[in-house]
């Protein structure tokens, strides 16, 4: 059932994408630029859950140059942008057509750099994904604010990586990125991100490896998968309760 539920939205996502991109995109300009936002709106609070992010955005300053948050709303990205936040990176797959829409512009209207670098949630990252995660946060320009879209998973992970990258922090202090403070829930799909960490702290007693070498050389997505485990109860909370994707 749920199943066919999850097919079935994906069906709706799909037929509203497709009647807003002809909308937006076959209208003439004065009409674009006079209905387009209402349009994109309506698509992002209603089709994304957009309207349970526009009052919290579990947004979270954790240092200087690094934020992390959910989906940001354009009134979101006016707000970072007041504090000289200088890219955005968007951890999502599954952004519906108005919410891509609106972040994009908004970044557009205040100087922000807007960068796509896509990762799942229930998945252990693959090691050309922690790669391409380290070469992106080698280049953008900071502060950054990283989000995905409910700020607890994928932005977590990617909050742990920048400060290995960016702040130098040990893997240790880095991980509690992914915690329950921000949304995160181990016991669910969701905690095999942590078991990837789990792994190399395991790793790293026994012979002192470095992380990025361990991941260069040791690492095994298809392991960490493989071998973790998650609570029913906490999937049907983060899948159900929560609208987590």
């Amino acid at each position: 059932m749920a199943s066919l539920i999850k097919q079935a939205k994906r069906g709706l996502r799909r037929k509203s994408t497709a009647l807003l991109q002809g909308a937006v995109g076959a209208s003439p300009g004065w009409v674009r630029s006079r209905f387009a936002p209402a349009l994109c709106y309506g698509d992002m609070l209603v089709m994304d859950y957009g309207i349970a992010r526009v009052l919290y955005n579990n947004r979270h300053r954790i240092s200087d140059d690094i934020w992390r948050s959910a989906q940001p709303a354009p009134h979101h990205v006016a707000w970072i942008a007041k504090r000289g936040i200088r890219t955005i990176v968007n951890l999502r797959s599954e952004q519906t057509f108005g919410t891509r829409w609106l972040e994009q512009q908004a970044c557009a209207r205040h100087g922000i750099a807007f960068v796509d670098l896509m990762l799942k949630s229930r998945d252990a990252p693959t090691r050309a994904d922690f790669l391409a995660m380290r070469s992106m946060l080698e280049r953008v320009e900071y502060p950054i604010l990283v989000h995905c879209k409910s700020g607890a998973d994928r932005a977590g992970l990617m909050s742990a990586v920048a400060l290995l990258v960016h702040e130098g922090l040990p893997v240790r202090k880095a991980k509690e990125q992914l915690s329950l403070r921000f949304g995160h829930i181990r016991s669910a799909d969701t905690g095999v991100l942590d078991a990837v960490f789990d792994r190399y702290l395991q790793d790293e007693a026994k012979t002192g490896i470095g992380f990025w070498e361990w991941v260069e050389t040791v690492y095994d997505a298809k392991e960490v998968n493989q071998s973790f485990k998650a609570n029913g109860w906490a999937n049907r909370l983060v899948n159900g309760l929560l609208r987590r994707e």
